[in-house]
């Protein structure tokens, strides 16, 4: 038996809104350890952005964020400045 090796990911231009979300996001890994945490953290702010999902506020509690040295409503407030300067 074989193994295939993982399809290519095809990365998003970085001038688009996407890649801005998860670079916002990314400055915040010191707030966020967990690489998985911040990706959620990514789409579901893209998808807010696409007026599709929820406020940061909402998101950081309803996907369960793993947050360290700051509290969520400071976290929310910054990512919302963030992604103000992203519109």
């Amino acid at each position: 038996m074989t193994t295939l090796p993982p399809p290519n990911v095809k990365k998003a231009p970085s001038d688009s809104v996407e890649s801005k979300v998860y670079s916002l996001v990314e400055t915040f890994k010191d707030y966020i350890p967990v690489p998985n945490d911040r990706n959620r953290l990514s789409y579901c702010l893209f998808k807010y952005l696409n007026g599709e999902g929820d406020n940061p506020k909402v998101v950081l509690q309803s996907a369960k964020i793993g947050i360290k040295g700051i509290s969520s409503a400071d976290l929310a407030k910054k990512l919302e400045e963030g992604l103000n300067n992203i519109k």
